[in-house]
């Protein structure tokens, strides 16, 4: 049973309008599970706002009557950020219909648009017009823009055009009074005071609720040199990267880590994926370097790349992709990396990131801790290691049960958060905090930086009805 009035209830609805809402269980059901089934959550109603006004005037009457609501957007958060809690006092607020490009101006490289836009919808527009939307990641065909500013997702191509934070030059957000913040400037150069857009990305809907954005664009690439590359070890891969910086000037775009285990992993879950390279090796690298021109000189310099590689022992062995088909195939393998566990059992999930140059160091250190306390534990550390981004994933051993070993997570995860920590890293590169990381980030950040978080949430918000209890507690 909801605390919240039906006559209340009834008020967001008429904001909304019949097509706007619904309170239907089967409806429901899918915003308030996440994709690990870890969080489950309750809500009396789900709204779905079809304008920016709708959205003002939702959260207008939210704080005027101290009405706790969750902004959602694809509800592919790994955090549970999106996901309200089982008290079923919380209203959803859902943007997918708030779908609309508002704009592309090519010669300013940039699009404006909703923040329900699917991310590879934005992909595909930008690229209709000739243009580049660099953000990739796994979940591109079904998360929004407004989710991925508000987690500053991070994704393939981090390396060379940087995190969504990189990618936004203005926001539209509605404020926690029900106010619009209309930021939406196309301006790469404005130094003006404080970069207020800069507050709400990574907030995870706790200081405001996104609901347009200015994104950069860029050069559509004309070429794409992808191998799959065999290296003996982390640091190979590391100092494979430090040569492909070197010789390709600037063109590496993206660079994965990926473990044995892992592909094992992929081959046997995913009938489509194949091994690339008829011999095992113990790490590979998918390695992506990209240019404007298509006049062979992406190939030539991927070739000199791997013949060094070779000669310096960087690289055992490599399979260069010769088709757009192939180069797919590559990227599918390491895009199934995540679902292909799952079919294991369970996994225990940590999103690290360090300096790269202890992404080796970190990897070895927390792979010989974890298997200290869980002998037959199968370490699969993949990712994004040419930005110091790793999700290392402990599966569990063969003969163990899910629960007993999902049982250990808060144990594992420490272990692992805290050797990031040695190193300066962080326990949330890409992830966010969310729901599952609320509480533990006081262990790592000092008793001045919560504070600060603390008191920039009651500015912004000071009903605290904004997506409360995640992020950080006030």
């Amino acid at each position: 049973m909801t605390h919240l009035a039906p006559d209340l209830l009834d008020r967001f609805r008429a904001i909304v309008g019949p097509k706007g809402w619904t309170s239907d269980p089967a409806d429901l059901a899918p915003h308030l599970v996440e994709w690990r089934d870890l969080y489950q959550g309750a809500t009396p109603l789900l709204l779905k706002p079809a304008s920016t006004e709708e959205v003002a005037a939702i959260v207008k009457l939210a704080s005027e009557t101290g009405t706790k609501l969750v902004p959602q957007g694809g509800n592919t958060s790994l955090v549970g950020g999106g996901i309200p809690f089982d008290t079923n006092d919380e209203i959803i607020v859902s943007l997918t219909r708030m779908n609309r490009v508002r704009a592309i101006d090519v010669l300013n490289d940039t699009i404006t648009l909703d923040a329900g836009c699917v991310l590879q919808q934005v992909q595909n527009a930008a690229r209709e017009a000739g243009r580049l939307y660099p953000m990739s990641i796994g979940s591109e065909g079904s998360c929004t823009i407004g989710g991925n500013l508000s987690t500053n997702a991070g994704g393939n191509a981090v390396l060379r055009y940087g995190n969504s934070r990189d990618l936004v030059l203005g926001l539209e957000v509605v404020l926690a009074d029900g106010r619009i913040w209309n930021g939406l400037r196309g301006l790469r150069k404005d130094n003006t005071g404080y970069d207020l857009k800069d507050l709400f990305i990574g907030a995870e809907g706790t200081l405001g609720i996104i609901t347009g954005a200015v994104l950069k664009l860029y050069p559509l690439p004309k070429a794409y040199g992808t191998a799959f590359t065999a290296v003996p070890s982390p640091q190979a891969a590391i100092e494979l990267l430090s040569l492909a910086k070197d010789l390709s000037g600037g063109a590496v775009t993206g660079f994965e880590l990926l473990p044995r285990i892992g592909l094992d992993f992929v081959v046997k879950h995913t009938p489509s994926c194949q091994d690339p390279i008829a011999d095992r090796h113990p790490w590979y690298v998918l390695m992506e370097l990209s240019a404007q021109r298509d006049d062979g000189s992406i190939d030539a310099v991927l070739e000199s790349l791997l013949e060094q590689g070779l000669e310096r022992g960087l690289v055992l062995d490599a399979a260069i992709a010769q088709s757009e088909a192939q180069r797919a195939a590559f990227w599918k393998i390491r895009e199934a990396m995540s679902g292909a566990q799952k079919p294991e059992g369970g996994s225990i999930k940590c999103d690290i990131s360090v300096p790269v140059s202890s992404m080796p160091a970190f990897i070895e250190k927390a792979t010989k801790a974890v298997e200290a306390v869980i002998p037959g534990v199968r370490i699969v550390a993949f990712g994004h290691i040419g930005d110091g981004n790793v999700h290392f994933n402990p599966s569990q051993p063969v003969d163990w049960k899910r629960e007993d070993f999902l049982a250990r997570w808060d144990e594992v995860s420490t272990i692992i958060h805290d050797i990031a920590h040695g190193f300066n890293g962080s326990i949330s590169a890409e992830h966010g905090l969310g729901r599952m990381k609320v509480d533990e980030i006081t262990h790592y950040k000092s008793a001045l930086e919560i504070e600060l978080m603390q008191r920039i949430k009651r500015d912004f918000d000071p009903n605290n009805i904004l997506n409360p209890g995640k992020v950080v507690r006030v």
